[in-house]
């Protein structure tokens, strides 16, 4: 009789996966990874990874183009000097050596276009502790198509910090790959200010090393659509990654952020915190958080946040979180999403202390970035992007932002 349930209870997890969810194929399983653009659909809103973006702005990227070379590159210490040759080591690779290439697959058609296009592979490798940050400074050079790729490997027990800057005009499709090597704690930080004409569409594809922790920061300030998706996973038991990102969204722009965390190994924690402002009519922001957990990651403990704050009418923000949990055995797992305008109780406590309302909103607008932008952590960058932030507000002087920061 046991044996008969047993044989029962066996066939029926076969025709039911929910009874044995770690057979069930997960959305990384069933998702395209190839190194081919023809692998992968022209994009259409119809389509799941883009149903919330524009298409037609992007339709630049979607097929091989001979890059036309305009955009520069250049890697120094955050204060301009040359960085340790003994600790830094730049380098440009052909296509198809290593490490190009060696951090996952292309997911979409954009990202498989980049690989197919771009003629060389820069290289910076970081070793021991780097007292100083590292600038990579990414300078558009116009109008035209172009395609760069770049990656950034960190050796075992490396500390350092890097910062890629993006400035100027481009049409650009970017690939970043990331290797943190076993115990080491590195962070990144990528700031987008581009100019008001330029587009770009990022891929970046990030390994997480036994023992290691990655601060991966993107700040998206400038660009007219700019669209950059994020797909990392652990290499070894105990990784940390912590994703923050900040995005300011002006009339007519698009901006989107897609995470993808892969919780692969055991006891590996993830915290992804985006937060977002947008000021104006068809302000449009987008962010996709996805988080997996499979069978084979015990001790899991994962969170994903975003929140926007729609500074004016006609700003647009979608806000998609996703958890797909395929084991049970984890610390904890959440995501939380909002779209909102002031918090009234923030002004209210303001206005209670002698604060003008005008004023008591700007502050309330400051706040929201404030804690976020220092949790970067390298000073001249949380300096430089408070600045962009209060010139962004300025603009509460003039009458698009007077009747929001006045009050309605």
């Amino acid at each position: 009789m046991a044996e008969n349930i047993q044989k029962q209870n066996i066939d029926k997890e076969k025709t039911d996966p929910y009874l044995a969810p770690a057979r069930m194929p997960s959305s990384v399983d069933r998702a395209v990874r190839s190194f081919d653009p023809d692998d992968y659909a022209i994009p259409t809103r119809k389509q799941e990874d883009w149903r919330f973006t524009p298409v037609e702005r992007f339709e630049e990227f979607y097929h091989v183009f001979k890059p036309s070379g305009t955009t520069t590159i250049s890697v120094t210490s955050i204060d301009g000097s040359t960085p340790p040759q003994d600790q830094v080591s730049v380098s440009t690779t052909d296509i198809m050596q290593e490490p190009f290439g060696t951090v996952l697959k292309p997911n979409d058609r954009v990202s498989a276009v980049e690989w197919a296009s771009a003629t060389a592979s820069h290289v910076v490798v970081l070793q021991g502790e780097i007292e100083q940050p590292i600038l990579i400074r990414i300078t558009g050079g116009g109008l035209q198509l172009d395609a760069l790729h770049l990656v950034i490997v960190a050796k075992e027990r490396t500390y350092a910090d890097v910062v890629v800057e993006h400035t100027g005009d481009a049409y650009l499709t970017e690939g970043v790959e990331i290797v943190t090597g076993a115990d080491s704690h590195i962070s990144t930080t990528f700031v987008q200010e581009w100019g008001t004409t330029s587009k770009e569409v990022g891929n970046q594809r990030i390994h997480i090393g036994p023992g290691a922790s990655l601060r991966h920061s993107v700040v998206t300030l400038g660009g007219d659509a700019v669209r950059i998706r994020m797909d990392q996973e652990f290499g070894g038991e105990g990784g940390e990654l912590n994703m923050l990102g900040i995005y300011f969204v002006d009339p007519g722009q698009h901006m989107e952020h897609r995470t993808m965390v892969v919780h692969n190994h055991p006891n590996c924690k993830s915290r992804v915190v985006y937060k977002g402002a947008l000021d104006g009519a068809k302000a449009h922001a987008t962010w996709v958080g996805n988080a997996l957990i499979q069978p084979s990651a015990p001790g899991t403990d994962s969170y994903e946040l975003n929140r926007n704050l729609v500074l004016t009418p006609g700003a647009v923000a979608d806000s998609e979180p996703n958890l797909e949990i395929e084991n049970g055995d984890i610390i904890g797992a959440g995501h939380a999403s909002s779209v909102g305008r002031f918090e009234e109780e923030e002004l209210f406590y303001l206005q209670s202390r002698g604060i003008p309302e005008a004023e008591a909103r700007k502050l309330v607008v400051r706040g929201f970035f404030g804690e976020l932008v220092e949790e970067i952590g390298v000073p001249s960058v949380a300096g430089h992007l408070m600045e962009v932030i209060d010139r962004r507000l300025s603009k509460g002087e003039s009458e698009a932002m007077k009747h929001v920061l006045e009050g309605n």
